[in-house]
């Protein structure tokens, strides 16, 4: 079946899908049979974890097919923004002036993430593009904050301010953070409520989002560069296609390479505590790691193509670069 017919049945099913016990997403991608991916474009169904369907109700097991659409289920873990794990490359942690994108950088009360990219605004000013979990701390920011370079993690401290909080992008919580007391509880029913077909980790319909992103403005106009470490200047802008070869430079796993799996991906993004669902997303199979969030990342003629923010065990979830320049007004 052609893309667009495959994209038409995943809008339709993908509410009933995103109900189902252990699904954290659904996306368009290409099947997979015996580890070998194939030309089939399918309906992927991402989940926590798998189980046999016998272990499942008869309404958490997905389907074979829909409309003629075959699915293909596809275990990834919960995909997680905030996972802050040891470096694995050392320069992109060092106080760097000016910083390339690449490099650590995070607001003075986050831990660390990476500096995607230097854009410009309509007006010509230039800023430093990342995450709103980087930059403004998950939604819990003010313009004027001090954004450091490296992050705290790394070492930053006050003397090591390189911009200010400009603007972002709010997140849409769809919960609030439960608290031990409701964890424990979530803990101790979720065992009882999984026989019935009954789960506590639900897709809502209504508050998603787009971006996670936001801007800071240098405080100075030579402590930040135009070039990404180890990949250079970008050329511009371009689309996701599945089977594009893409790379990024990141604060934890430094330079690493990939293709995009999936297009047009709903997912459910852990916060620590509380989760937000994405639509219109990209998924790759490019390596990252807890603090990578934010690296820009690049087709093989240097174009960007997404904003990483979010992974899962095996994959990277991308918001596509035209959504974030077009929620904060940025150029590349």
């Amino acid at each position: 079946m052609a893309v667009e017919g495959v994209r038409v049945a995943k809008a339709v099913h993908e509410a009933e899908l995103l109900e189902r016990a252990h699904v954290v997403g659904v996306a368009v991608g290409r099947k997979v049979v015996h580890g070998r991916e194939t030309d089939e474009t399918c309906i992927v169904v991402y989940v926590d974890h798998k189980e046999d369907e016998v272990e499942l109700s008869r309404r958490d097991r997905v389907p074979r097919a829909f409309d003629g659409v075959r699915t293909d289920v596809v275990e990834t873990g919960r995909f997680r923004a905030l996972e802050l794990l040891e470096t694995v490359a050392m320069d992109h942690t060092r106080r760097m002036r000016p910083a390339p994108g690449g490099v650590s950088i995070a607001h003075a009360k986050v831990t660390a993430g990476t500096l995607g990219i230097l854009a410009h605004r309509r007006s010509g000013e230039a800023v430093i593009l990342s995450n709103n979990h980087v930059l403004a701390n998950s939604n819990d920011a003010r313009p004027g904050d001090a954004i450091l370079q490296p992050g705290p993690y790394d070492g930053g401290r006050p003397q090591d301010a390189v911009a200010s909080l400009a603007e972002f992008v709010p997140i849409q919580f769809k919960e609030r953070d439960l608290g031990s007391l409701g964890r424990l509880f979530e803990r101790a029913l979720a065992p009882i409520l999984a026989p019935l077909g009954l789960g506590l980790q639900r897709l809502p319909s209504g508050k998603t989002n787009l971006v996670d992103a936001a801007v800071a403005a240098p405080r100075s106009g030579d402590l930040v560069a135009p070039d990404i470490l180890e990949i250079g200047r970008v050329a511009g802008t371009a689309d996701a296609a599945r089977g594009k070869r893409v790379r990024k430079s990141g604060r934890t796993t430094g330079l690493t390479q990939g293709r995009i799996t999936g297009l047009d991906a709903v997912v459910e993004v852990d916060y620590g505590g509380k989760s937000a669902v994405f639509r219109g997303q990209i998924v790759s199979d490019i390596l990252s790691r807890g603090g990578d969030s934010g690296s820009l990342i690049v087709d093989e003629t240097n174009h960007a193509v997404g904003l990483l923010f979010a992974r899962g065990q095996t994959t990277t979830i991308l918001n596509p670069i035209g959504a974030v320049l077009g929620a904060l007004g940025l150029r590349l």
